[in-house]
């Protein structure tokens, strides 16, 4: 099975942030490998696999990092492809602030789209979503995961109208 989305972390430790993006491409069906890489600690191996993830079938780059966040930048300086980038809480952050505006801020000619702080299951749907328009079987299971979204709505105001409240104007 050839992966169709990468999901890369500068650490390990990133991981247990990552996991929901992992969770998210499995249960759609979506082939994914998961690498730790470093933009600091190993910036020749991220060249090398930024430059060669096209060829090797991959659709789309998820890359989280925390603190400087170059992880993201670098590889979509690299690769033609998509990257959406996961800003991580880091033990060495500043509130999370740096990751993402290390992540956001990129210049003009490299883009990455960004998530919100440890968000990296908004990656995985957005990554399925891209994926999606070239693919018609996840398309459909991107519609399926779209309209449980909007059942658990529908169904928590059924939950909500039970509620009662003596001035309470809808729900009766």
């Amino acid at each position: 099975m050839t992966p169709l989305v990468s999901i890369i972390m500068g650490s390990a430790s990133d991981m247990a942030v990552m996991e929901d993006a992992a969770k998210f491409l499995n249960d759609l069906k979506i082939p994914f490998e998961i690498n730790a890489l470093s933009a600091h600690r190993t910036p020749d191996i991220v060249a090398e696999f930024a430059r060669g993830a096209a060829d090797k079938g991959i659709k789309v780059i998820i890359a989280g990092a925390g603190g400087a966040a170059h992880l993201p930048g670098v590889i979509a300086a690299f690769t033609p492809l998509p990257v959406i980038g996961v800003p991580i809480k880091a033990s060495i952050s500043i509130d999370g602030w740096d990751s993402i505006l290390s992540i956001l801020q990129m210049p003009a000619g490299i883009p990455v789209a960004t998530v919100a702080l440890n968000g990296s299951r908004n990656a995985g749907i957005l990554a399925a979503q891209i994926i999606a328009t070239g693919n018609s079987e996840i398309m459909e299971r991107v519609k399926v995961f779209k309209s449980e979204l909007a059942q658990k709505v529908i169904s928590a105001n059924v939950e909500l109208a039970k509620i009662q409240f003596e001035y309470r104007t809808n729900g009766k």
